[in-house]
């Protein structure tokens, strides 16, 4: 087991948190579908060749805008916070309107306009240890502010900084110029900012959507190919500041298969039971239930499980009206949140 028991509880909290979410956004009712005239007219001329796949065009006009939500949920949201859970990271934005502005200097922001127009043009391949040895470099030349940048993932270890930009899988056509040179300046920024250290600023890619599952492992990847499948990706983008799938999750976790647990842990708890399940655990009638405990430890929840474990202890120690107030919130809410508040004021009664 590669994963801490600590991870594997916050990880399986960030899996409920999604499931509750889209189960409150999934389209039951076709005859409250929100109005798509446009889409329903083109989707017509292929009515034949959804028969046998969905019902109607309205149900798949409902399903492919929920899966939607879903595809941004899980990008903007659930992969984030399992990097952060796995490598102790956190969000940067350094930007005016957050923890300021760095600063770069003219030679370096002249190296990277050099660079950003070679690899335009095509005159130049993209180097990662060339465009390194360029701009993180010291001189002696004016310091200019740099512009706003941030990383999904960001961690400062003992000899290094490491940033990564978490990407969907198929970015816009124009985007990959765009988040090279805000890489190239973030690390330019962060070699001034971080003097001491090795400065490393990745593209991150949660999976290899030109894996065939029936042939290959869903946890795999191909970067060549993977790159090859976005526009302009090889034109800007050299493979060693590319981590994709596995090799992604295991950077994070510094240990190996590592999206393979992930998936494991989702699939435990993202089955057609889950809503009943979840919705146990919002029961505090069911506290004393063996059905309760087995659910705790089914879905990794050991911080609830201990408070259930010393239930008695816990009660006796409810000498306040706060205390007993606290006691019988729910675990979770109804967003799927957990409640780490309850948690520790009854965590501290032991």
């Amino acid at each position: 087991m590669s994963f801490t028991i600590e991870q594997r509880e916050k990880i399986s909290i960030e899996v409920i948190k999604v499931l509750v979410k889209r189960f409150e956004s999934f389209p039951e009712n076709t005859t409250e579908n929100r109005n798509a005239p446009f889409h329903e007219a083109f989707l017509n001329a292929f009515s034949d060749k959804l028969v046998g796949k969905v019902s109607n065009i309205p149900v798949f006009i409902s399903l492919a805008s929920w899966q939607h939500g879903l595809n941004t949920t899980l990008g903007q949201t659930f992969f984030e916070k399992v990097a952060h859970i796995l490598c102790d990271g956190e969000k940067r934005e350094y930007t005016s309107k957050k923890l300021g502005n760095l600063q770069i200097t003219k030679k370096q922001q002249e190296a990277i306009t050099r660079i950003i127009n070679n690899l335009s043009t095509s005159s130049k391949l993209p180097n990662l240890e060339d465009e390194n040895n360029v701009i993180l470099q010291k001189d002696s030349s004016p310091f200019l502010k740099a512009e706003d940048f941030s990383a999904d993932v960001f961690y400062e270890d003992t000899d290094k900084i490491v940033a990564i930009e978490l990407k969907t899988v198929q970015p816009n056509s124009s985007g990959m110029k765009v988040e090279k040179q805000k890489i190239l300046e973030g690390k330019a920024a962060l070699f001034h900012l971080f003097s001491n250290k090795a400065i490393y600023f990745y593209f991150g890619f949660p999976f290899d959507p030109t894996v065939n599952p029936k042939e290959e492992n869903v946890t795999d990847y191909d970067k060549i190919r993977f790159l090859n499948s976005i526009v302009n990706a090889n034109k800007f983008v050299a493979q060693n500041e590319v981590l994709v799938a596995n090799e992604l999750w295991n950077y994070l976790s510094c240990t190996e298969n590592t999206m393979e647990e992930l998936l494991i842990i989702i699939n435990t708890i993202a089955t057609t039971s889950f809503l009943s399940k979840f919705h146990i655990l919002q029961n505090n009638s069911k506290r004393n239930d063996k059905e309760y405990i087995t659910l705790l430890i089914e879905w990794n929840l050991i911080s609830e499980k201990m408070l259930i474990e010393n239930d008695k202890i816990i009660q006796s120690q409810l000498t306040t009206s706060s205390l007993r107030k606290n006691y019988n919130k729910m675990a979770f809410d109804k967003d799927g949140k957990y409640n780490w508040d309850r948690f520790y004021i009854l965590k501290d009664l032991l």
